[in-house]
């Protein structure tokens, strides 16, 4: 039931899929019901966590299909329909979360210049769009067209914001607003013969999920879970077996209970080359798990070190205030850095605390207070 005494705000994203700035919307819609009317606009029928009954769903398209020719084809349909709902509904804030739907909310600034525009971008551009030449030139000059006509942008990272306002020319005002976690009772670590290692992630190049697998090859006592699916999943099992530790790696794929292994697990490793803010390092912090992470752009060292740069030696490591860093595709440093954890058994103690203690920052109170301030200061 929509109440008329109630402020009225949308949010647009491609759908409620297990990813980061969908896991983000999904905490964000409890804490946003209390105060506001709230529609959520997907663009496909994906949904993965839960949707709280006072919200007001509308899909756009009915297929579960993000294929690449459907991007382009639909990207029309997706125009139209939602400047309809606009049309119907009037919102009074429309917020829009990851880089087709920010698009398509800033050309709606056209149409309905009384509207209060929030965009929210999810990764660092200068990385995330070079997969394609076509993509990168036509983004560089939507970008600063559409995203300038929102009232606030917000992303995840510091380094994020840089690269809008440095490389994308984005002159409206910018404002970092974290993920938030939910920190739950902190893991108690029992230690064991062997290292239970877990990663969660998309199987797809940048999350270099092969890096671990180089890694644990020369490390007997180990066993890693990975959670998650895509792409590469048959080249990666192929790559266990290949260096002779299928037999000590669990691909999961896509799992509801993602706390039920982190529980079950020694420490949790971010692979990334690129990121925009890694939730699952949050996640993992937030059950008392200690962290080893590569020093990708953008996230992991605001997060374990507070956004103090470090110089990590190839081949190394460095202990960072809430984690261990390393550097990006280093599988020999990430090597050094499991058997450092074996040789220490008191680090999995130390930086499960850390953690535990870092992560309260993130809290879905603190985050949710930031979040609805922008709102009420437009």
């Amino acid at each position: 039931m929509i109440s008329k005494k109630k402020k009225s705000i949308s949010i647009l994203t491609i759908s409620l899929a297990s990813g980061g700035a969908e896991k983000v919307i999904s905490l964000l819609l409890p804490e946003l019901v209390k105060s506001y009317n709230v529609y959520l606009i997907l663009f496909y029928n994906v949904i993965h966590f839960d949707i709280p009954k006072e919200v007001k769903t509308i899909i756009l398209n009915g297929s579960n299909s993000d294929k690449t020719t459907w991007k382009i084809l639909n990207f029309p349909h997706f125009i139209i329909k939602y400047h309809r709902f606009l049309r119907k509904h009037k919102p009074d804030i429309a917020v829009s979360f990851l880089t087709r739907p920010n698009l398509i909310n800033g050309m709606m600034k056209i149409r309905f210049p009384g509207l209060k525009i929030i965009l929210s971008e999810r990764g660092y551009p200068s990385i995330n769009y070079k997969s394609s030449s076509f993509r990168y030139g036509l983004y560089k000059i939507l970008i600063p067209i559409l995203y300038n006509r929102a009232d606030v942008v917000f992303s995840n990272s510091i380094s994020i914001n840089h690269d809008l306002r440095n490389n994308f020319r984005i002159v409206r005002p910018l404002k970092v607003i974290y993920n938030p976690v939910m920190p739950i009772k902190q893991k108690k670590y029992l230690p064991s013969i062997i290292l239970k290692i877990i990663t969660v992630g998309s199987l797809r190049p940048i999350k270099n999920h092969s890096m671990i697998l180089d890694a644990i090859q020369n490390i007997p006592n180990s066993h890693l879970t990975i959670l998650g699916d895509g792409k590469l999943r048959n080249d990666l099992e192929q790559r266990a077996k290949n260096l002779g530790i299928g037999h000590r790696v669990d691909f999961k794929g896509i799992v509801k209970d993602v706390n039920r292994f982190l529980n079950q697990s020694d420490c949790f490793v971010l692979s990334s080359n690129s990121e925009g803010f890694p939730n699952v390092i949050l996640e993992a912090m937030a059950v008392g798990l200690p962290v080893i992470s590569t020093n990708c752009l953008s996230g992991p060292l605001e997060i374990l070190n507070e956004n103090k740069e470090v110089i990590i030696q190839p081949g190394d490591f460095v202990k960072a205030k809430y984690g261990i860093l390393i550097n990006n595709g280093d599988s020999k440093g990430l090597e050094k850095a499991f058997k450092y954890f074996q040789d220490h058994p008191h680090i999995f103690e130390d930086y499960g605390n850390l953690g535990y203690e870092r992560v309260k920052n993130y809290s879905i109170k603190n985050i949710f207070t930031v979040f609805n301030k922008m709102i009420e200061e437009l």
